[in-house]
């Protein structure tokens, strides 16, 4: 009988990643050491039996129906599952936009597929793919595509990361923006389900589980976990403003597991990224403890609808791409992201409005929420995110697309709910009236959000001369609302028009 070793390369490739990244945190010397030596005594063994076998012998990976891989724990292969031809399983696509790289290619059916686009997150992304590899669903039916916004960090070294799921790496040749590259994700998507997730995202292992089931008992659903989405510091940066240092050092106040890490890093001077949590930590669920509740969207008055938003009248704001799934057939109905937004915001809330206007019904599951490994806070972003929303309106001009101009004001998602609803109202029980009214409520919405992209004071949104017939109208018409119950649309009207 034929003697086999079974080398498990699977098993040193994940003594490896811990090496690099004990190696690249100075105070994890030892740590590194060790686990150089571990792989030593691994490869001495696979010498030793290689050399008791006979030239008959054959050295194999080991093929079983629960396979060890380089992330960890056991994962299940489907019964029908063949090992993958090794002459097969890398493939590398070029054109002048893009490289595309793929990594354990196979012919199953891809059920599911991930689209992450990243920009200079190398360290945070290698937690991410380990929290993906870890997922309770089959492996050989979801894929992640991580598109690579031509970032100058180590992001491409991921594309060596030994991971059990079918990877495309697609490396941009010139930064294009998150519309962009996530529609790049799009077209070389294979899954039924699409789920859009940050290069950032912490996920738990039944995260790709409890997304796609809900698109089996139905078919015309937008899923999103980001309105229960969570804050966690995996990394220390020395870029952190104030109120990040104060709330890290709050969570790690009475938490001895990381304090000690805190403390080497405060002690060493250090300008780098610090790693505070590991592989293990992930592995272990201990991360939770830096974790912290980001509730925005659920506390400004979400939380007071049903969790499929059926009643709420800005239900598109549930897509968020940071954490929202939808099936790929929809996507196909309504088009992909609108690349002319470029930068920060709404392009998420533009293509979510258009799978609204289709007829998709919103779903709010706290069982798909993800982790927000924190990072320093950009700037820049309002600018990009306020000539977006100037874009948004232009492109969308109707009243449950023009109110979002009242979040500016502090009012709450439930208020401009309820004002959608009286302006509604009142359309429908007074036809071809209070329209004075009406049109100025909706250029002041649009100049509030006008005037911030081009840093104008918001202030005399809609003058008109003392004594004109459209003022008095407009007066007599105001005076009205809340005598006949519109007491929503009459406070917000009366907070622009007094600016």
């Amino acid at each position: 009988m034929k003697k086999y070793v079974f080398l498990d390369i699977n098993r040193i490739s994940k003594q490896l990643f811990k090496l690099s990244m004990a190696f690249r945190n100075p105070n994890n010397l030892e740590k590194g050491v060790k686990e150089l030596q571990l792989i030593h005594d691994e490869i001495k063994e696979i010498l030793l039996s290689y050399n008791q076998i006979n030239n008959n012998s054959l050295i194999q990976p080991s093929i079983e129906k629960e396979t060890k891989h380089h992330y960890g724990k056991t994962s299940k292969f489907l019964s029908d599952q063949k090992p993958a031809n090794s002459k097969k399983n890398s493939v590398n696509k070029d054109n002048k936009l893009y490289e595309m790289n793929i990594k354990n290619n196979h012919n199953n059916q891809v059920k599911v597929s991930i689209i992450m686009p990243t920009y200079n997150k190398y360290d945070q992304l290698s937690l991410s793919l380990f929290g993906l590899s870890k997922q309770t669903f089959h492996h050989m039916q979801y894929e992640v595509i991580l598109i690579d916004d031509g970032s100058t960090d180590q992001t491409p070294l991921l594309l060596e990361t030994d991971v059990p799921f079918k990877f495309k790496y697609i490396r941009l040749k010139k930064n294009k923006g998150r519309s962009f590259t996530r529609n790049i994700g799009i077209k070389h998507s294979e899954g039924e389900v699409v789920i859009f997730l940050d290069g950032e995202m912490l996920v738990p292992p039944e995260f790709i589980e409890n997304h796609y089931r809900h698109h089996e008992e139905k078919d015309n659903l937008v899923v999103t976990g980001a309105m229960h989405y969570e804050g966690v510091y995996s990394y220390i940066f020395p870029e952190y403003n104030n109120d990040q240092w104060i709330q890290l050092d709050s969570l790690l106040k009475n938490n001895s597991h990381y304090l000690r890490r805190y403390e080497k890093f405060k002690n060493s001077n250090l300008n780098v990224p610090y790693q505070l949590v590991t592989l293990d930590d992930i592995d272990e669920g201990n991360y939770k403890a830096l974790s912290f509740p980001n509730r925005y969207f659920l506390n400004s008055g979400v939380k007071h609808f049903e969790h499929n938003l059926s009643e709420f009248k800005l239900p598109y704001i549930a897509f968020l791409s940071g954490n929202v799934s939808v099936r790929r057939d929809q996507l196909d109905k309504v088009g992909y992201f609108d690349e002319s937004f470029v930068g920060y915001g709404a392009e998420d809330w533009e293509i979510g409005y258009r799978l609204y206007q289709n007829g998709i019904q919103f779903v709010l599951d706290p069982m798909t929420a993800s982790y927000h490994q924190e990072h320093p806070i950009s700037t820049g972003k309002v600018k990009e995110q306020w000539g977006n929303h100037l874009r948004l309106i232009k492109k969308h001009p109707n009243i449950d697309i023009l109110i979002l101009a009242l979040e500016w004001r502090g009012f709450s998602f439930l208020h401009m709910h309820e004002t959608v609803v009286e302006y509604e109202k009142l359309d429908l029980q007074f036809p071809e009236q209070y329209e004075e009214l009406k049109k100025a409520f909706q250029i002041m919405l649009y100049r509030v959000i006008e005037y911030l992209n081009e840093g104008k004071p918001v202030t005399k949104l809609y003058e008109l001369p003392p004594g004109s017939e459209e003022r008095i109208n407009i007066h007599q018409q105001f005076s009205n609302l809340r005598p006949l119950g519109f007491h929503y649309l009459a406070s917000s009207f009366e907070q622009l028009y007094q600016l």
